[in-house]
Parts: C-alpha cells; structure tokens; sequence
C-alpha cells in the first residue's frame, strides 16, 4: 500500500482527486483479484464440522507450545499448610490445558481421583493416607479368606478355563444368545500371549486375623455377564458367571464358591495378557528383582511363571491383588473383562499398592457404569455420543441412520475401556488426566458460576471422554459417508484409529464441542 502511495506521488503530471481515487480503488481490486486467483489458494472444500469456531480458545490449542505442569509449578500452589492457595483452580486449569509432567504424576493422581479433597492440608493427607492403607489391608485380608474358602484341595490351573468356550446358556433370551454375542463383537488390535504355562494356587493363609473372621459373606444371585475375550483378532465378548458377594453373611454354598472360583481365574488371565508398554513408564518396577517377583507372585497365588520376565510377573501380581480387593469393595460390580485395561496403567504410576487401589477406586466411581449387567451406563453414553453427532453434522447422522448404526454401537470399545485401545500408553494417560480433571472441578464446585466458567476457559463436564469420541468420529467423516456401507466397515474403521490419533487435536475439537452443544445435549 506504502508502494502504491509513493507511486502516485511521485509521478511528473498531476493528478486529479477523482482520478486518483479511482487509481487507488483499481489497484486495490486487481491485488484482491490476484490473491484470490493465486494457485496457492485452494477453493473452500465442503465445511468441516469444526470450521466455525467460536470466539472463546480452546484450552488445549496452544498445548504443544507450552510447558505442563512441572514440579516447581506443582509446589508453588501450595500454602505452608499444604493447602491449596486457591482451591485448587490454577491447579486444574493449567492440567486441562497442558496436561501434567510424567514425574509428579503420583503425587498429583491423588487430588485428581479424589482420593485428597482439594480443600485438604498436608496433615489432613497423612491421615487419610494411614487411613487408606489400613482399609486396603483390611480388604486384602478379606479376599484370603475367600480365597482359603473356596480353595478345596488348594490347587487350580489356569488350563482349566477355557476362555473359547461358547456362551453358558442357550436361553434366546439372555445376554449370552447369538445375538448379544454378535453385538458385542468388535475387532481387537492387542494380541495378548496365552499364558497356560501359570498355575493359580491358593497362597499360605497364615495371617487371617480374628476381622477376617468376623467378616462373613453371602452370595447374591448368579449374575450372566457379557466380557471380552482377549487373545484373539476378533475381540468378541462371551458370557461369564460372577457373583455378588455381601459381607455380612456366613458362607458360600458350594455353587457360588465355584462361580467365585472361575471368576478368580478369569482376573489372573486378564493380569498376565496386559500389555507392556507401562515398562518405559514405570523404571523402578521395570527393574524389579526376580525374586521380589516370585514372592508377589506366591502372595496372589501364580507359579510356574518363570518363563516370563520378572517385571511383567510383579506387575501381573498387583493387578491381581487390587483387583481382588476391588471386587469385595465394590460387590455390585465385582470384576468384568477390560477393568484390568483401566487399572494397569495406574498400578504403573502408583507404586504402592493401596495407593493404586484407591485412585482405582476413584477413577471406577465414573467408570463403573461401564461395568454394570443391564448395561444401562454404556447405552446412555452411546445415546449421547448418536446425539452430539446428529446436533453437530446432520449428513452424518443421516447416513448412519441409512446404516441402522445411529445407535453408535460402532464405538463400543472406546466408552467401555476410555479410548485405551486407541490411544498409545503416554496419550491415555494425558486424556484421562484431562477427563479427570473435569470431575475434579465438578466435584469441587468449580466451573458453576460465570465466573468460574471464564477462569477455567470452559464449562468442566463429566462427559468430556463421549465429546472426545463423538469428536475422532467426525474427525472421520469423509471417510464415513463416502467409503462406507455397512457398521461392520464403520467399527473396523475405529479400530483401525489404534495409534493414530493426536489426542491433542481430539481434546482441542471434544472442547469446541462441549462449548456449542454442552446446553443442548
């Protein structure tokens, strides 16, 4: 423009103002009509459903271009008192948008889960700590004695599970009739080792304490549940007997205690497939002896394990016993296939186990509508998840309604197991800490007000994993609508995601999401 000026200035024959003018608008047009013509400039391509941004940032926009939250920043929150300056809001404003640095992850996880109250002082923590240690031992102590219950000769082989065995019932009626096991039915990218070399043997019970004896356990009715087979490429979900177990009542009968023995085992088949990523995670259990390994081993009852590595064996150990305390803590739900996906990667974190145990916990408040037999909690997420999609990009919808597969079935595996199997190791744990960040404000009461709102960028929801979703699936459009014709080809599309995906960028677009639909849905 400065070129422009000084061209028509400079000039020997003068100039009228109208004439001028008129130069200046003439030039201005064909600069305009250049740029719009020049090759580098693609014509605007049919809209994006994240095209129209609004005015508020994302959090996560910036994300790669700064820091997260680091030691220094972490202990600069606090009061001599250990309290939070301010209740902890800069705390989880600066997790949800920068995600935490992978050396304070232990001492933050606690906070976020709820294990801590944000209002909590360090004195306040060292209580709860003593407090929790001694009720996990208490669980532990329980399980034993289930355990010495339900062991009859003592010995049990893990070959004695036959994991490919059909459904148990052929009642057309039950979640166990071809066609729930066709519907939960979906590709599995994890191809996890059988393990039958492991033998399961009951430990030495010598430490059984006069609580143990009080504590009594009754049976709830035999419960049918549906849980996937891992092994194999076609990750398909078989019907399993568990039980609920009460603590106040006197024994098992014999049919309970041998249902509570098979779903033993199905926990010690799951511990031994885990995956080994959480190796570069976790250095000091990486590094553990072999014979710490073997005593973890004992304590939890697998033997004949020495043709695994040590590291892996210690860390199958403690998802066994947390696993076991979890199902007396939380009868209801008990164990279902795909939990030990959730906990592995805490138990890598957290290095005791009752640390583990209860940030366990913490995070199964939410997530234990996963779990439950009727199903109710992953049939509202997947309804919510058909309705994000139909209120963000009505072509979409309707060609997943042409499919029958509005119902989003599709993405089973990501609501059940958090996007584990998606995401690599590192990418998991950075949108769980998102998500868990959320909760936390939720719970604090923080993000209710319009001023919380502004100080945390956006309103916290509980449902930011299904915006997340709902969001990798848009992100999938083109491909949806143009290249796909049936759910079968939609379902291995998602699970050909595993490993793709900028969990960044997806946090970026389930945040859009939640500002435009957060009131609608």
């Amino acid at each position: 423009m400065k070129a422009l000026r000084r061209t028509s200035t400079a000039t020997s024959s003068p100039v009228s103002p109208a004439a001028a003018s008129a130069s200046w608008i003439r030039s201005l047009l064909v600069v305009s009509h250049s740029s719009l013509s020049s090759p580098s400039s693609a014509p605007p391509l049919s809209p994006s459903p994240f095209s129209n941004r609004r005015s508020i940032k994302s959090p996560w926009s910036r994300r790669k271009k700064s820091k997260a939250l680091s030691r220094r920043r972490w202990y600069s929150l606090f009061a001599l008192d250990g309290r939070f300056h301010d209740g902890g809001v800069k705390f989880l404003k600066k997790v949800r948008s920068r995600g935490i640095d992978p050396s304070i992850r232990a001492e933050v996880w606690p906070f976020l889960l709820g294990v801590y109250e944000l209002s909590s002082t360090e004195a306040d923590r060292i209580a709860t700590r003593t407090k929790k240690r001694k009720e996990y031992q208490k669980l532990r102590r329980r399980c034993k004695h289930l355990l010495h219950q339900l062991s009859g000769n003592g010995l049990l082989s893990i070959d004695e599970v036959n994991m490919e065995e059909g459904p148990t019932t052929s009642d057309p009626g039950s979640p166990c009739s071809q066609d729930f096991s066709r519907r939960h039915s979906f590709t599995n990218e994890h191809h996890y080792p059988r393990r039958s070399e492991i033998i399961i043997v009951d430990p030495n019970l010598t430490d059984t304490e006069s609580s143990d004896s009080d504590s009594s356990y009754e049976t709830g009715p035999e419960n049918l549940e549906a849980s996937p087979e891992p092994g194999h490429d076609n990750h398909t979900f078989k019907c399993r007997r568990s039980i609920s177990i009460k603590r106040d009542d006197p024994v098992l009968d014999s049919t309970c205690a041998e249902n509570f023995a098979t779903w033993q085992r199905i926990i010690r088949l799951d511990a031994v497939r885990v995956h080994q990523e959480w190796l570069l995670y976790s250095p000091n259990q990486a590094a553990v002896s072999a014979e710490l390994a073997a005593q973890r081993a004992e304590s939890v009852g697998l033997r004949d394990h020495e043709l695994i590595e040590p590291c892996m064996v210690y860390h199958a150990a403690r998802l066994v016993a947390i696993l076991e305390a979890y199902a007396v803590y939380d009868p209801e739900i008990g164990y279902c296939q795909g939990m030990s996906d959730l906990l592995s990667p805490i138990a890598a974190v957290m290095e005791e186990d009752y640390q583990a145990f209860w940030c366990f916990a913490g995070f199964m408040k939410k997530a234990r509508h996963n779990f439950r037999l009727d199903e109710l909690g992953i049939k509202r997420q997947l309804n919510i998840i058909s309705r994000i999609i139909k209120r963000k990009d009505s072509l979409l919808y309707r060609h997943l309604e042409k499919l029958k597969a509005e119902d989003c079935f599709f993405v089973y595996r990501m609501v059940l197991v958090l996007f584990r199997r998606e995401l690599t190791f590192e990418q998991t744990l950075c949108l769980w800490e998102v998500m868990w960040a959320d909760q936390a404000a939720i719970r604090a009461g923080i993000g209710r007000s319009a001023w919380g709102r502004i100080r945390m960028q956006a309103p916290p929801t509980d449902d930011l994993l299904l915006y997340a979703i709902a969001a990798c699936i848009l992100q999938k459009r083109k491909q949806i609508v143009h290249n796909h014709s049936s759910m079968d080809e939609i379902m291995r599309e998602c699970n050909s995601m595993a490993g793709q995906l900028d969990v960044w960028r997806l946090l970026d677009d389930a945040h859009d999401l939640v500002i435009n639909l957060r009131d609608k849905i």
